[in-house]
Protein backbone atom coordinates (compact mmCIF):
# COMPACT_ATOMS: atom_id res chain seq x y z
CA UNK A 1 0.00 0.00 0.00
CA UNK A 2 2.73 2.53 1.11
CA UNK A 3 4.64 2.03 -2.46
CA UNK A 4 1.29 2.40 -4.42
CA UNK A 5 0.84 5.61 -2.44
CA UNK A 6 4.38 6.57 -3.35
CA UNK A 7 3.77 5.80 -7.09
CA UNK A 8 0.79 8.32 -7.03
CA UNK A 9 1.55 11.05 -4.80
CA UNK A 10 5.20 11.36 -6.47
CA UNK A 11 6.16 11.98 -10.07
CA UNK A 12 9.54 12.60 -11.70
CA UNK A 13 9.85 13.85 -14.53
CA UNK A 14 12.89 15.28 -17.13
CA UNK A 15 13.73 18.94 -16.84
CA UNK A 16 16.26 20.74 -19.45
CA UNK A 17 17.54 23.22 -17.51
CA UNK A 18 18.19 26.56 -19.84
CA UNK A 19 20.86 27.99 -17.78
CA UNK A 20 23.14 25.23 -17.86
CA UNK A 21 21.55 23.28 -21.03
CA UNK A 22 21.51 20.22 -19.03
CA UNK A 23 19.13 17.65 -18.48
CA UNK A 24 17.74 17.10 -14.45
CA UNK A 25 16.05 14.72 -13.18
CA UNK A 26 13.00 17.01 -10.90
CA UNK A 27 11.06 14.45 -8.11
CA UNK A 28 8.09 16.35 -7.36
CA UNK A 29 4.71 15.26 -5.23
CA UNK A 30 1.20 15.65 -6.85
CA UNK A 31 -0.61 14.91 -3.73
CA UNK A 32 -1.53 16.23 -0.24
CA UNK A 33 0.93 14.26 1.98
CA UNK A 34 0.10 13.20 5.53
CA UNK A 35 2.38 14.94 8.04
CA UNK A 36 4.25 11.08 7.90
CA UNK A 37 4.83 10.97 4.77
CA UNK A 38 5.70 15.12 4.44
CA UNK A 39 8.59 14.56 6.71
CA UNK A 40 9.79 11.23 4.91
CA UNK A 41 9.84 13.77 1.69
CA UNK A 42 11.94 16.09 3.42
CA UNK A 43 14.36 13.57 4.79
CA UNK A 44 14.60 12.23 1.35
CA UNK A 45 15.58 15.54 0.07
CA UNK A 46 18.23 16.12 3.03
CA UNK A 47 19.45 12.65 2.60
CA UNK A 48 20.37 13.52 -0.77
CA UNK A 49 21.83 16.86 -0.31
CA UNK A 50 24.42 16.13 1.78
CA UNK A 51 25.57 12.86 -0.08
CA UNK A 52 28.72 13.07 -2.89
CA UNK A 53 29.67 9.87 -4.04
CA UNK A 54 29.79 8.39 -7.95
CA UNK A 55 27.76 5.86 -7.30
CA UNK A 56 24.40 7.47 -5.50
CA UNK A 57 23.09 9.85 -7.67
CA UNK A 58 23.46 13.46 -6.76
CA UNK A 59 21.16 16.27 -5.97
CA UNK A 60 21.23 19.40 -7.86
CA UNK A 61 19.74 23.09 -7.01
CA UNK A 62 16.19 22.93 -8.10
CA UNK A 63 16.12 25.70 -11.47
CA UNK A 64 14.33 28.96 -10.78
CA UNK A 65 11.82 28.13 -13.59
CA UNK A 66 11.10 25.28 -12.01
CA UNK A 67 9.75 26.48 -9.02
CA UNK A 68 7.40 28.63 -10.28
CA UNK A 69 5.33 25.63 -11.90
CA UNK A 70 5.40 23.12 -8.35
CA UNK A 71 1.58 21.80 -7.55
CA UNK A 72 2.39 22.71 -3.87
CA UNK A 73 4.37 24.54 -1.18
CA UNK A 74 6.54 20.93 -0.86
CA UNK A 75 9.80 21.33 -2.20
CA UNK A 76 11.12 19.87 -4.97
CA UNK A 77 14.45 17.42 -5.30
CA UNK A 78 16.33 18.00 -8.65
CA UNK A 79 18.78 15.08 -9.19
CA UNK A 80 21.07 14.59 -12.03
CA UNK A 81 19.76 12.67 -14.93
CA UNK A 82 20.47 9.18 -15.44
CA UNK A 83 19.82 8.39 -19.64
CA UNK A 84 20.36 4.51 -19.22
CA UNK A 85 17.15 4.01 -17.37
CA UNK A 86 17.68 1.45 -14.38
CA UNK A 87 18.19 -2.15 -13.81
CA UNK A 88 14.43 -3.28 -14.22
CA UNK A 89 14.98 -2.29 -18.18
CA UNK A 90 18.42 -4.27 -18.28
CA UNK A 91 17.19 -7.40 -17.18
CA UNK A 92 13.71 -7.25 -18.87
CA UNK A 93 15.67 -8.03 -22.13
CA UNK A 94 14.81 -11.66 -23.27
CA UNK A 95 18.46 -11.96 -23.93
CA UNK A 96 18.58 -11.36 -19.73
CA UNK A 97 16.07 -13.97 -18.58
CA UNK A 98 18.22 -15.87 -17.08
CA UNK A 99 20.45 -13.54 -16.06
CA UNK A 100 23.37 -11.12 -16.87
CA UNK A 101 26.49 -11.37 -18.39
CA UNK A 102 29.56 -12.16 -15.99
CA UNK A 103 30.98 -8.62 -16.85
CA UNK A 104 27.89 -6.86 -15.89
CA UNK A 105 27.61 -8.39 -13.00
CA UNK A 106 30.87 -7.67 -12.07
CA UNK A 107 30.16 -4.18 -12.84
CA UNK A 108 27.14 -4.19 -10.33
CA UNK A 109 29.04 -5.99 -7.36
CA UNK A 110 31.50 -3.32 -7.52
CA UNK A 111 29.16 0.03 -7.94
CA UNK A 112 26.47 -1.18 -5.58
CA UNK A 113 27.99 -3.16 -3.31
CA UNK A 114 31.28 -2.24 -2.69
CA UNK A 115 31.39 1.33 -3.28
CA UNK A 116 27.34 2.55 -3.48
CA UNK A 117 25.99 0.32 -0.09
CA UNK A 118 29.35 0.59 1.89
CA UNK A 119 29.44 4.57 1.71
CA UNK A 120 25.69 4.51 3.19
CA UNK A 121 26.46 2.11 5.58
CA UNK A 122 30.09 4.11 6.47
CA UNK A 123 27.61 7.75 6.82
CA UNK A 124 25.04 5.84 8.71
CA UNK A 125 22.17 5.05 6.55
CA UNK A 126 20.11 2.20 5.91
CA UNK A 127 18.33 2.94 2.22
CA UNK A 128 16.04 -0.30 3.05
CA UNK A 129 14.32 -0.14 -0.17
CA UNK A 130 17.48 -1.94 -2.75
CA UNK A 131 15.43 -3.35 -5.80
CA UNK A 132 16.37 -2.72 -9.78
CA UNK A 133 14.16 -0.21 -9.90
CA UNK A 134 16.10 2.06 -7.32
CA UNK A 135 19.42 1.39 -9.51
CA UNK A 136 19.43 3.39 -12.73
CA UNK A 137 22.37 3.28 -14.79
CA UNK A 138 24.35 6.66 -16.01
CA UNK A 139 27.17 6.73 -19.60
CA UNK A 140 30.59 8.09 -18.32
CA UNK A 141 33.23 8.58 -20.42
CA UNK A 142 31.86 5.32 -22.41
CA UNK A 143 31.55 3.14 -19.25
CA UNK A 144 27.96 2.25 -17.58
CA UNK A 145 27.76 3.11 -14.05
CA UNK A 146 25.61 1.80 -11.65
CA UNK A 147 23.88 4.82 -9.00
CA UNK A 148 21.30 4.01 -6.39
CA UNK A 149 17.98 6.59 -6.29
CA UNK A 150 15.08 7.01 -4.35
CA UNK A 151 16.43 7.43 -0.74
CA UNK A 152 12.83 8.29 0.43
CA UNK A 153 12.62 5.10 2.74
CA UNK A 154 16.46 5.66 3.94
CA UNK A 155 17.19 5.77 7.88
CA UNK A 156 19.55 7.63 9.36
CA UNK A 157 21.08 5.42 12.55
CA UNK A 158 22.01 8.71 14.35
CA UNK A 159 18.23 8.82 15.15
CA UNK A 160 19.15 5.31 16.55
CA UNK A 161 20.50 1.87 15.53
CA UNK A 162 17.81 0.20 15.42
CA UNK A 163 14.68 0.46 13.63
CA UNK A 164 11.16 -0.61 13.80
CA UNK A 165 8.96 0.82 10.85
CA UNK A 166 7.87 -1.58 8.09
CA UNK A 167 8.97 -0.22 4.82
CA UNK A 168 10.17 -0.82 1.52
CA UNK A 169 9.25 -3.11 -1.71
CA UNK A 170 7.85 -6.59 -0.08
CA UNK A 171 9.63 -8.92 -2.81
CA UNK A 172 12.87 -7.46 -1.52
CA UNK A 173 12.47 -7.06 2.06
CA UNK A 174 14.46 -8.76 4.74
CA UNK A 175 12.26 -11.15 6.59
CA UNK A 176 12.75 -8.99 9.93
CA UNK A 177 11.18 -6.23 7.93
CA UNK A 178 7.65 -7.71 7.46
CA UNK A 179 7.80 -9.50 10.93
CA UNK A 180 7.62 -6.06 11.76
CA UNK A 181 11.20 -7.04 13.91
CA UNK A 182 13.84 -4.42 14.72
CA UNK A 183 16.61 -4.36 12.30
CA UNK A 184 19.79 -3.15 11.58
CA UNK A 185 22.13 -2.61 8.37
CA UNK A 186 21.55 -6.02 7.35
CA UNK A 187 18.22 -5.81 5.58
CA UNK A 188 20.09 -3.87 3.11
CA UNK A 189 22.41 -7.14 2.91
CA UNK A 190 19.48 -9.47 2.40
CA UNK A 191 18.27 -6.84 -0.45
CA UNK A 192 21.55 -6.97 -2.26
CA UNK A 193 21.83 -9.93 -2.30
CA UNK A 194 18.55 -11.05 -3.40
CA UNK A 195 19.33 -8.43 -6.24
CA UNK A 196 22.78 -10.14 -6.81
CA UNK A 197 20.97 -13.56 -7.14
CA UNK A 198 18.48 -12.06 -9.51
CA UNK A 199 21.04 -10.66 -12.05
CA UNK A 200 23.18 -13.95 -12.06
CA UNK A 201 19.93 -16.03 -12.92
CA UNK A 202 17.00 -14.08 -13.92
CA UNK A 203 14.88 -14.82 -10.78
CA UNK A 204 14.04 -13.91 -7.04
CA UNK A 205 15.79 -16.40 -5.04
CA UNK A 206 12.86 -17.67 -2.99
CA UNK A 207 9.95 -19.02 -4.48
CA UNK A 208 9.83 -16.01 -6.67
CA UNK A 209 6.28 -16.02 -7.39
CA UNK A 210 5.00 -15.90 -4.12
CA UNK A 211 4.83 -13.02 -1.85
CA UNK A 212 7.03 -13.01 1.24
CA UNK A 213 3.75 -13.19 2.87
CA UNK A 214 2.91 -16.27 1.72
CA UNK A 215 6.76 -17.84 1.23
CA UNK A 216 8.31 -16.58 4.77
CA UNK A 217 7.05 -19.94 6.69
CA UNK A 218 8.53 -22.00 3.81
CA UNK A 219 11.39 -20.88 3.70
CA UNK A 220 12.19 -19.58 7.74
CA UNK A 221 13.48 -23.15 8.58
CA UNK A 222 15.96 -22.91 5.72
CA UNK A 223 19.51 -24.21 6.36
CA UNK A 224 22.40 -21.86 6.70
CA UNK A 225 23.98 -22.13 3.40
CA UNK A 226 20.53 -22.45 1.58
CA UNK A 227 20.75 -19.29 -1.29
CA UNK A 228 17.57 -20.80 -3.22
CA UNK A 229 13.73 -22.42 -2.89
CA UNK A 230 11.80 -24.09 -5.31
CA UNK A 231 8.42 -25.59 -5.56
CA UNK A 232 8.40 -28.42 -7.12
CA UNK A 233 5.09 -29.73 -9.31
CA UNK A 234 4.16 -31.81 -6.20
CA UNK A 235 4.32 -28.76 -3.94
CA UNK A 236 7.26 -29.58 -2.12
CA UNK A 237 10.22 -27.20 -1.64
CA UNK A 238 13.50 -27.72 -2.93
CA UNK A 239 16.77 -25.65 -1.21
CA UNK A 240 19.91 -25.48 -2.64
CA UNK A 241 23.32 -23.81 -1.65
CA UNK A 242 24.54 -23.45 -4.77
CA UNK A 243 23.19 -21.05 -7.91
CA UNK A 244 21.27 -22.38 -10.88
CA UNK A 245 21.87 -23.82 -14.03
CA UNK A 246 21.84 -21.89 -16.65
CA UNK A 247 23.96 -18.48 -15.70
CA UNK A 248 26.16 -16.56 -17.06
CA UNK A 249 28.78 -16.96 -14.45
CA UNK A 250 32.78 -18.73 -15.01
CA UNK A 251 33.46 -21.72 -13.13
CA UNK A 252 35.74 -19.73 -11.44
CA UNK A 253 33.75 -16.66 -10.29
CA UNK A 254 30.93 -19.28 -9.08
CA UNK A 255 32.00 -20.86 -5.56
CA UNK A 256 33.00 -17.29 -4.10
CA UNK A 257 29.20 -15.68 -5.49
CA UNK A 258 27.87 -18.65 -3.41
CA UNK A 259 29.73 -18.07 -0.75
CA UNK A 260 28.68 -14.52 -1.09
CA UNK A 261 25.46 -14.89 -1.35
CA UNK A 262 25.16 -17.48 1.90
CA UNK A 263 26.29 -14.75 3.86
CA UNK A 264 23.70 -12.46 2.65
CA UNK A 265 21.03 -14.52 2.47
CA UNK A 266 20.61 -15.85 6.23
CA UNK A 267 17.88 -15.48 7.78
CA UNK A 268 18.62 -14.56 10.92
CA UNK A 269 19.58 -10.83 10.62
CA UNK A 270 22.21 -11.25 13.05
CA UNK A 271 24.76 -14.21 11.68
CA UNK A 272 23.60 -12.27 8.22
CA UNK A 273 26.65 -10.67 6.68
CA UNK A 274 29.43 -12.67 8.99
CA UNK A 275 31.44 -11.44 11.78
CA UNK A 276 33.00 -8.25 11.60
CA UNK A 277 36.45 -8.27 10.94
CA UNK A 278 38.16 -6.52 13.83
CA UNK A 279 40.93 -4.84 11.76
CA UNK A 280 39.17 -3.49 8.60
CA UNK A 281 35.82 -3.37 10.79
CA UNK A 282 34.09 -4.82 7.84
CA UNK A 283 31.59 -8.06 7.99
CA UNK A 284 32.28 -10.85 6.54
CA UNK A 285 30.69 -10.46 3.63
CA UNK A 286 32.01 -7.12 2.18
CA UNK A 287 35.52 -9.08 2.62
CA UNK A 288 34.34 -11.57 0.30
CA UNK A 289 33.22 -9.05 -1.94
CA UNK A 290 36.44 -7.36 -2.30
CA UNK A 291 37.88 -10.81 -2.75
CA UNK A 292 35.97 -11.11 -5.38
CA UNK A 293 36.90 -7.80 -7.59
CA UNK A 294 40.45 -8.22 -6.77
CA UNK A 295 40.43 -11.77 -8.35
CA UNK A 296 42.73 -11.86 -11.36
CA UNK A 297 41.33 -14.20 -13.81
CA UNK A 298 42.04 -15.18 -17.53
CA UNK A 299 39.35 -16.87 -19.73
CA UNK A 300 40.75 -18.95 -22.79
CA UNK A 301 38.21 -20.23 -25.48
CA UNK A 302 39.31 -23.41 -26.84
CA UNK A 303 38.87 -23.31 -30.52
CA UNK A 304 38.38 -26.97 -31.10
CA UNK A 305 36.18 -27.64 -28.47
CA UNK A 306 34.72 -24.25 -28.38
CA UNK A 307 34.71 -24.31 -24.84
CA UNK A 308 35.62 -21.41 -21.96
CA UNK A 309 38.07 -22.45 -19.53
CA UNK A 310 38.80 -19.94 -16.42
CA UNK A 311 41.92 -20.14 -14.24
CA UNK A 312 42.12 -17.74 -11.28
CA UNK A 313 45.98 -16.43 -11.57
CA UNK A 314 48.25 -16.07 -8.63
CA UNK A 315 50.60 -13.30 -8.29
CA UNK A 316 53.43 -13.18 -10.68
CA UNK A 317 52.59 -16.43 -12.52
CA UNK A 318 54.18 -17.17 -15.64
CA UNK A 319 52.69 -17.16 -19.01
CA UNK A 320 54.78 -21.06 -18.79
CA UNK A 321 52.70 -22.32 -15.53
CA UNK A 322 49.56 -21.11 -16.77
CA UNK A 323 50.23 -22.78 -20.07
CA UNK A 324 50.79 -26.10 -18.04
CA UNK A 325 47.43 -25.82 -16.31
CA UNK A 326 45.78 -25.30 -19.51
CA UNK A 327 47.66 -28.49 -20.64
CA UNK A 328 45.69 -30.01 -17.63
CA UNK A 329 42.21 -29.32 -18.73
CA UNK A 330 42.75 -29.34 -22.83
CA UNK A 331 45.15 -32.09 -22.62
CA UNK A 332 47.01 -29.67 -25.22
CA UNK A 333 50.97 -30.08 -25.47
CA UNK A 334 52.61 -26.50 -23.97
CA UNK A 335 54.44 -26.90 -27.11
CA UNK A 336 51.12 -26.94 -29.09
CA UNK A 337 49.59 -24.25 -27.61
CA UNK A 338 48.71 -21.00 -29.80
CA UNK A 339 47.64 -18.24 -27.43
CA UNK A 340 45.86 -15.36 -29.67
CA UNK A 341 44.92 -12.04 -28.28
CA UNK A 342 41.48 -10.79 -30.58
CA UNK A 343 43.60 -8.50 -32.29
CA UNK A 344 45.82 -12.07 -33.66
CA UNK A 345 49.04 -10.65 -31.37
CA UNK A 346 50.67 -13.89 -29.64
CA UNK A 347 50.94 -13.77 -25.92
CA UNK A 348 54.32 -12.39 -24.88
CA UNK A 349 56.51 -15.61 -23.43
CA UNK A 350 58.37 -13.23 -21.75
CA UNK A 351 55.69 -11.49 -19.78
CA UNK A 352 53.56 -12.58 -16.97
CA UNK A 353 50.27 -14.68 -17.46
CA UNK A 354 48.41 -11.54 -16.04
CA UNK A 355 49.39 -9.63 -19.68
CA UNK A 356 45.55 -11.59 -20.46
CA UNK A 357 43.88 -10.78 -17.55
CA UNK A 358 42.14 -7.37 -16.83
CA UNK A 359 40.21 -6.15 -14.60
CA UNK A 360 36.62 -6.10 -13.89
CA UNK A 361 36.25 -7.79 -17.54
CA UNK A 362 34.10 -11.49 -17.55
CA UNK A 363 34.25 -13.66 -19.60
CA UNK A 364 31.86 -12.82 -22.06
CA UNK A 365 33.84 -9.20 -22.92
CA UNK A 366 37.37 -10.77 -23.10
CA UNK A 367 38.90 -14.33 -24.08
CA UNK A 368 42.35 -15.99 -25.16
CA UNK A 369 42.35 -17.40 -28.55
CA UNK A 370 43.61 -20.85 -28.14
CA UNK A 371 44.87 -22.98 -30.86
CA UNK A 372 46.66 -26.87 -31.01
CA UNK A 373 48.73 -26.72 -33.33
CA UNK A 374 48.96 -29.85 -33.80
CA UNK A 375 46.22 -30.28 -35.55
CA UNK A 376 46.59 -31.33 -39.47
CA UNK A 377 42.96 -30.74 -40.19
CA UNK A 378 40.92 -28.64 -38.70
CA UNK A 379 36.93 -28.92 -38.90
CA UNK A 380 35.69 -26.43 -36.68
CA UNK A 381 34.23 -26.92 -33.44
CA UNK A 382 30.48 -26.91 -32.34
CA UNK A 383 28.92 -25.32 -29.06
CA UNK A 384 29.92 -26.15 -25.83
CA UNK A 385 26.84 -25.15 -24.54
CA UNK A 386 24.52 -27.28 -22.23
CA UNK A 387 21.10 -27.30 -23.25
CA UNK A 388 18.92 -26.49 -19.98
CA UNK A 389 17.16 -29.44 -18.30
CA UNK A 390 13.60 -27.90 -18.66
CA UNK A 391 14.40 -27.28 -22.34
CA UNK A 392 15.51 -30.50 -22.79
CA UNK A 393 12.56 -32.31 -21.17
CA UNK A 394 10.52 -30.07 -23.78
CA UNK A 395 12.89 -31.43 -26.78
CA UNK A 396 12.83 -35.07 -25.68
CA UNK A 397 9.28 -35.15 -24.73
CA UNK A 398 6.88 -32.23 -26.61
CA UNK A 399 3.83 -33.47 -26.08
CA UNK A 400 4.02 -33.15 -22.04
CA UNK A 401 1.69 -30.34 -20.81
CA UNK A 402 3.19 -27.66 -18.50
CA UNK A 403 1.18 -25.81 -15.68
CA UNK A 404 1.96 -22.07 -17.36
CA UNK A 405 4.50 -21.05 -14.37
CA UNK A 406 6.71 -23.27 -15.36
CA UNK A 407 6.31 -23.42 -19.03
CA UNK A 408 7.35 -19.24 -19.22
CA UNK A 409 10.44 -20.30 -17.12
CA UNK A 410 11.03 -23.09 -20.35
CA UNK A 411 10.72 -20.25 -22.55
CA UNK A 412 12.74 -17.98 -20.90
CA UNK A 413 15.51 -20.61 -21.01
CA UNK A 414 14.89 -21.57 -24.23
CA UNK A 415 15.43 -17.77 -25.46
CA UNK A 416 18.05 -17.32 -23.37
CA UNK A 417 20.07 -20.74 -24.69
CA UNK A 418 19.26 -19.06 -28.39
CA UNK A 419 20.68 -16.17 -27.47
CA UNK A 420 23.66 -17.94 -25.94
CA UNK A 421 24.45 -19.59 -29.23
CA UNK A 422 24.46 -16.55 -31.18
CA UNK A 423 27.28 -15.18 -28.85
CA UNK A 424 29.08 -18.40 -28.73
CA UNK A 425 29.39 -18.29 -33.05
CA UNK A 426 29.95 -14.75 -32.30
CA UNK A 427 33.30 -15.75 -30.30
CA UNK A 428 34.17 -18.71 -32.61
CA UNK A 429 34.16 -16.17 -35.34
CA UNK A 430 35.81 -13.70 -33.67
CA UNK A 431 38.51 -16.48 -32.79
CA UNK A 432 38.91 -17.63 -36.67
CA UNK A 433 39.10 -13.93 -37.39
CA UNK A 434 41.90 -13.29 -34.87
CA UNK A 435 44.28 -16.84 -36.24
CA UNK A 436 43.81 -14.86 -40.06
CA UNK A 437 45.37 -11.70 -38.30
CA UNK A 438 48.12 -13.83 -37.39
CA UNK A 439 48.72 -15.56 -40.52
CA UNK A 440 48.45 -12.15 -42.26
CA UNK A 441 51.07 -10.87 -39.77
CA UNK A 442 53.12 -13.91 -39.97
CA UNK A 443 52.95 -13.27 -43.96
CA UNK A 444 53.93 -9.63 -43.21
CA UNK A 445 56.95 -11.15 -41.51
CA UNK A 446 57.79 -13.36 -44.32
CA UNK A 447 57.36 -10.93 -47.25
CA UNK A 448 59.47 -8.91 -45.23
CA UNK A 449 61.95 -11.43 -44.50
CA UNK A 450 62.05 -12.22 -48.18
CA UNK A 451 62.64 -8.73 -49.16
CA UNK A 452 65.29 -8.49 -47.09
CA UNK A 453 66.83 -11.87 -48.10
CA UNK A 454 66.61 -10.79 -51.78
CA UNK A 455 68.52 -7.74 -51.08
CA UNK A 456 71.17 -9.54 -49.19
CA UNK A 457 71.36 -12.14 -51.98
CA UNK A 458 71.53 -9.17 -54.40
CA UNK A 459 74.42 -7.67 -52.87
CA UNK A 460 76.55 -10.86 -52.19
CA UNK A 461 75.90 -11.65 -55.78
CA UNK A 462 77.34 -8.40 -56.36
CA UNK A 463 80.39 -9.02 -53.97
CA UNK A 464 80.64 -12.40 -55.81
CA UNK A 465 80.63 -10.86 -59.41
CA UNK A 466 83.45 -7.98 -57.86
CA UNK A 467 85.12 -11.49 -56.63
CA UNK A 468 85.10 -13.37 -59.45
CA UNK A 469 85.68 -10.46 -61.58
CA UNK A 470 88.79 -9.44 -59.22
CA UNK A 471 90.20 -13.35 -59.08
CA UNK A 472 90.03 -13.35 -62.86
CA UNK A 473 92.66 -9.71 -63.18
CA UNK A 474 94.69 -11.48 -60.86
CA UNK A 475 95.62 -14.58 -62.33
CA UNK A 476 95.77 -12.41 -65.92
CA UNK A 477 98.45 -10.34 -63.97
CA UNK A 478 100.09 -13.71 -62.41
CA UNK A 479 100.21 -15.38 -65.55
CA UNK A 480 101.72 -12.33 -67.21
CA UNK A 481 104.34 -12.02 -64.55
CA UNK A 482 104.90 -15.88 -65.18
CA UNK A 483 105.61 -15.55 -68.81
CA UNK A 484 108.01 -12.66 -68.45
CA UNK A 485 109.76 -14.64 -65.56
CA UNK A 486 110.40 -17.36 -67.44
CA UNK A 487 111.24 -15.00 -70.90
CA UNK A 488 113.77 -13.65 -68.64
CA UNK A 489 115.31 -16.54 -67.18
CA UNK A 490 115.70 -17.98 -70.96
CA UNK A 491 117.60 -14.80 -72.07
CA UNK A 492 120.00 -15.04 -68.91
CA UNK A 493 120.80 -18.98 -69.32
CA UNK A 494 121.44 -18.04 -73.29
Amino acid sequence: ILDIYRILSTTCSCWNCHATNEKLAVKMCRLELTPRNRDRWSREIQIMKKLNHINVVTAQDVPEEMKRIALNDLPLLAMEYCSRGDLRKVLSKPENCCGLKESEVLSLLSDVGESAVSYLHENKIIHRDLKPENIVLQDINGKLVHKIIDLGYAKDLDQGSLCTSFVGTLQYLAPELFENKPYTVTVDYWSFGTMIFECSCGFRPFLHNLQPVQWASKVKNKGPKDIMAVEELNGEVRFSTHLPYPNNLSRTLLEPMETLLQLMLKWDPVQRGGRVNSDSKKPMCFEVLEQILSMRVVHILNMTTAQVHSFQLSPDESLHSLQKRIEGETKIEVVNQELLHETGVSLDPRKPAAQCALDGRGWDSYVVYLFDKSLTKYSGPFSARRLPEKVNTIVQEPKTQLPLVVLKKVWGEAVSYICGLKEDYCRLFQGQRAAMLSLLRYNTNLTRCKNSMFGFSQQLKAKLDFFKSSIQYDLEKYSDQMHYGICECLVVFL
